[in-house]
């Protein structure tokens, strides 16, 4: 039966309907209108999507990236990833009141985030990654209280982190702030977000500490913060995240222990802390407890002790990173446990071979890795034989680095077995033999290294087959022979450097048509042809030196058509004629040395043009004519020219001065004749003298320039003009320190570098003889705690080293301080950094150096407190096969050995006597030289007179202050240090500890003391 409604019903009804119709219809044109503004402030739309397709014509819900709710067709979506769309985000964006989530990652959306983004109450995911937004994240955001997803990463965002991240988003689940600028600490109201999964900080400039709060949240899996200022401790409190699957805090400036609870997060896969100051050791337990890792990176630390053999039960390990460390011991044999190993790194650590055994048996097992692709050990003292086992690595080896480890023996035959090798590395050990032809069988090697390796014989034609080589490096060798015919089949040649060997015959004709080539060094050998006029086929070069050969005939003219041309070394051959016009071409050349050749003709004025050319240097020649006075040749000295004896130009050059006006034929002739004969003469005495000196400096085998104008092999050149600036001319303000026989400057350098300019007097006897040795050590030298050379400047009247700058000071002047104080822990990383330093130039280089001046003031402090041993006035370097040596220079009173003193007898017994001493000096802070002290009594019999429990009593007291707790372990720290002093400091050499075993007992000392 048909029901009746009332009237008023029935109106009511229809009422509410076309209310409700009015509201949708109303919210909807607020949704369409907004995505309009947003639109209109896109300003480019790479193929005019939006503009074509966001149209009135249609409804928005069908537009691109836009995603509506079916019911009340509402925006809940919009998505615009990776459309290469640029603008700024409209305001009106907020009205989107229904938008659940917002990705416009991969764009180029610029400025301010619109604080009305907070009106957006039910968004869960706001993604704006790979954009340039920048300034704050707006307070407004956190209004956005279902918020999951935030993420702002690779923008240009700036300012905090702000705290209330962590209280009005309990929600959060997500937080990527990635490579953007954000400083400050990381907020510890981040501990708040109990669902928070994953927290990417990386790459920003955050400082302070990680706050232990983070260990509150058990849902992390990921936690990233790589590449910031992250400082302190790590907390232990991260070992309750039992969750974490990746924990990376590469290159920060974390110290302190790795927390062992670490090391017990099973569902761990990834812990990185590259590049950081952590120290002690890796838990013994490493590798029971992590089933389920895969990498492990800890490189560029100050961690210490064995790497643990329970590593190997980490069976799903693919990386493991722990180069750059103090690691020492033996390699664990059972590494081929880790059949998944795809990546070995010990690289630059104190690891040994097993003084049992001859060949480096370690290698055997990791054979069992089938997996592997980089197998990388150089910088150790692994001492030892490569066993023959080497052929059965995988063959999917890629790279297998082990240059600079005391590698002796011959190259494995079998080493051709590596088939996919790209990169072998086996430079600077002591190998025999020649190189095997079996390396021809490496097609697919790129770089091959085996410098200063003691290899010989002839370079095999084998190596012709390496059709993918891009870099040959076997400088400095003993290869003989000549360089192979077949050495153009190398078409992807890139670099090459054959310098200091013993290469003969001629540079073969198929050497030129390697066009791909930007840098060659054939130095310091004896070839002996004509240069090819084909050298103009190396359209792409940017380096050439061929100096120190016997090459003959004119400089060919084609090396005008090398406009990337950088650097030219022609110098000690027999070039003679002109200097070619063509010269003029080379646009980009920044260093000329053609020096010490038979040259004739002018020095071209079109030089003066060469806006690039810095250094120029045609010394010794036959070069006539005016020297040119514009560019370069403004700021040229005098070494640059000498030599040529008809140059005439500025005194300041020491020339003659050119004649200003025309004389008669007559008196031309007249003058020539009074002048032929002195010439003659004059020019024989040259000739004598420089034969004298050339055999002279060969007898030394020095290899240098007369009044060297070259920076030292490796290092750039820097000119007195450059000092002068640098310095500003020497003045008082920029005055480091003064020595017997320097003054050291504080110097900002062209490159911005800045260096410590260390100029000798000149005036003092000894002096240029101090800075000859310091020369020759330093030159060579290469540990992290050795002051670096940067160059040096050399001339008549001028001779600097350029060192690398050190702010702190000296442990002298910390020592001594009124107002600043080395605490415990500094003072043992330092004498430790010390030691390490000795016990590389005594055992370790490659014969043993007597520094003969170990003293604080010779101890100087880089920027994060690490020390470095320079001052390298009197140094000796002993002969192969002797133990000490005679001198006429002494070491510093107080600090030098009875027999240097007694009877000037140096060896390396007596730098451990002066580091003894120096010991003593930094826990007691007394001089050896204290008024206290008399020839009867001295530094050491004064310590020598207090037994155990009167330590403290003789420790420097600032350091007693210094510290908040005196435990038991530092009181036997510093016991174990002294008794240490006392065994370096006994009277007969023989009975003195070597500096090895120093370091050995200093790293244990250093353990105990931080993990107590």
């Amino acid at each position: 039966m048909k029901k009746n409604y009332p009237v008023c019903v029935v109106r009511a009804v229809l009422m509410q309907y076309f209310m409700v119709s009015m509201v949708t219809s109303s919210s909807n044109l607020t949704d369409q209108m907004s995505l309009l503004d947003f639109r209109k402030l896109i300003t480019v739309d790479p193929g005019n999507i939006l503009a074509n397709n966001w149209t009135t014509r249609t409804s928005f819900c069908t537009w691109i990236g836009v995603t509506c709710s079916l019911r009340r067709e509402r925006v809940t979506a919009l998505s615009l990833y990776n459309m290469s769309l640029q603008g700024t985000i409209s305001p009106s964006i907020g009205n989107l009141s229904f938008l659940v989530s917002l990705d416009l990652n991969k764009n180029n959306f610029h400025g301010n985030l619109p604080y009305e983004l907070g009106y957006l109450q039910r968004l869960k995911v706001l993604d704006l990654q790979v954009n340039q937004l920048e300034g704050s994240i707006p307070h407004t955001l956190f209004q956005c209280r279902a918020l999951q997803q935030l993420l702002l990463s690779q923008n240009r965002f700036t300012g905090d982190i702000p705290k209330q991240l962590g209280e009005q988003l309990p929600e959060l689940q997500l937080l990527s702030l990635s490579y953007n600028a954000f400083t400050g600490s990381i907020p510890r109201e981040i501990g708040n977000l109990t669902k928070l999964k994953e927290i990417l900080l990386g790459r920003n400039n955050l400082t302070g500490n990680i706050p232990p709060s983070i260990g509150n949240i058990s849902t992390i899996e990921i936690f990233s913060c790589v590449e910031n200022d992250i400082q302190g401790d790590i907390p232990v409190e991260l070992g309750n995240l039992l969750r974490l699957t990746e924990l990376n805090f590469d290159y920060n400036n974390l110290t302190g222990v790795i927390p062992e609870m670490i090391f017990n997060i099973s569902s761990l896969k990834y812990i990185a802390f590259t590049e950081n100051r952590l120290s002690g050791t890796i838990p013994l337990t490493t590798g029971l407890l992590l089933p389920n890792l895969k990498g492990l990176f800890l490189a560029a630390n100050r961690l210490s002790g064995d790497i643990p053999i329970s590593i190997s039960n980490a069976s799903n390990l693919l990386e493991l990173e722990l180069s750059q460390n103090f690691f020492s011991g033996t390699i664990p044999n059972n590494l081929g446990n880790l059949r998944q190993l795809q990546f070995l790194n010990l690289q630059n650590n104190l690891l040994s071979n097993d003084p049992s055994k001859v060949e480096l048996d370690f290698l055997t097992p990791l054979s069992e890795c089938r997996s592997l692709q980089f197998l990388i050990l150089g910088d150790n003292r692994l001492n030892g034989i490569l066993p023959s086992s080497v052929a059965n690595l995988s063959s999917s080896i890629e790279m297998f680095n082990i240059d600079n480890a005391q590698i002796k023996g011959k190259i494995p035959l079998g080493i051709g077995n590596l088939s996919d090798m790209i990169t072998l590395l086996l430079g600077n050990n002591e190998l025999s033999g020649t190189i095997p032809s079996t390396i021809g069988q490496l097609t697919k090697l790129q770089r091959l290294y085996l410098p200063n390796t003691g290899l010989q014989d002839a370079i095999p034609n084998e190596l012709c087959n390496l059709n993918r080589l891009g870099e040959l490096h076997i400088g400095e060798g003993n290869i003989s022979g000549p360089i192979p015919d077949c050495i153009g089949n190398l078409s992807l040649l890139r670099a090459i450097s054959l310098q200091s060997n013993k290469l003969t015959s001629t540079i073969p004709s198929s050497f030129w048509s390697l066009a791909g080539l930007v840098s060659v060094n054939l130095s310091h050998n004896s070839l002996a042809n004509d240069l090819s006029a084909q050298v103009g086929n190396l359209k792409v070069i940017e380096g050439i030196d061929l100096s120190w050969n016997q090459m003959t005939g004119n400089i060919s003219s084609t090396i005008g058509d090398l406009k990337s041309l950088r650097s030219l070394y022609l110098s000690h051959n027999s070039f003679q004629g002109p200097i070619p016009k063509s010269f003029e071409n080379l646009i980009s050349l920044e260093t000329m040395d053609v020096s010490s050749n038979a040259l004739s003709g002018t020095i071209p004025s079109y030089f003066q043009n060469l806006s690039q050319l810095t250094t120029f240097n045609v010394s010794f020649n036959r070069l006539q004519g005016e020297i040119p006075s514009r560019g370069l040749f403004a700021t040229l000295t005098s070494q640059s020219v000498m030599g040529n004896e008809g140059l005439c130009g500025s005194s300041k050059l020491q020339v003659p001065p050119c004649a200003t006006t025309t004389a008669h034929k007559s008196q031309v002739k007249l003058l020539v004749l009074k002048i032929v004969l002195p010439t003659i003469a004059s020019a024989i005495l040259v000739v004598a003298f420089l034969l004298w000196w050339i055999r002279y400096r060969m007898n030394r085998k020095e290899i240098n320039v007369p009044f060297d104008v070259q920076p030292m092999k490796g290092h750039r050149m820097i000119t007195y003009q450059e000092l002068v600036q640098a310095t500003n001319n020497f003045s008082e303000a920029n005055l480091l320190g003064k020595g017997s026989f320097s003054s050291v400057y504080k110097g900002l350098l062209s490159d911005a570098t800045v260096g410590a300019v260390k100029v000798l007097n000149l005036q003092h006897e000894g002096a240029v003889k101090s800075f000859d040795v310091e020369c020759q050590v330093i030159s060579s030298i290469r540990h992290r705690n050795l002051i670096k050379v940067i160059s040096t400047c050399s001339n008549l009247d001028f001779r600097a080293l350029i060192l690398q700058y050190m702010p702190k000071g000296s442990l002298e002047d910390w020592l001594y301080s009124h107002n600043d104080c080395l605490d415990l822990l500094q003072r043992v990383s330092a004498v430790l950094d010390v030691a390490m330093a000795l016990d590389y130039l005594h055992n370790y280089y490659s014969e043993p150096v007597v520094h003969c001046d170990l003293k604080p003031s010779n101890i100087l402090f880089d920027e994060d407190m690490v020390a470095h041993v320079g001052d390298f006035g009197i140094a000796k370097i002993l002969a192969e096969n002797k133990y000490a040596t005679q001198t006429k220079t002494l070491g510093t009173i107080g600090y030098i050995a009875p027999e240097y003193g007694s009877e000037g007898r140096v060896s390396t017994s007596s730098d451990v006597y002066s580091y003894g001493i120096v010991l003593m000096e930094t826990f007691t802070r007394k001089r050896p030289t204290d008024d206290m002290f008399t020839e009867d009594w001295s530094l050491r019999q004064w310590l020598n007179t207090s037994n155990s429990d009167q330590l403290m009593e003789v420790i420097d007291t600032k350091l007693l202050n210094n510290e908040d707790k005196w435990t038991t372990e530092k009181q036997h720290g510093l016991l174990s240090i002294i008794g240490l002093a006392f065994e370096c400091t006994r009277d007969l050499p023989g009975e003195r500890i070597n500096m090895n075993e120093v370091v050995v007992r200093l790293v244990k000392i250093k353990d105990e003391i931080l993990l107590n």
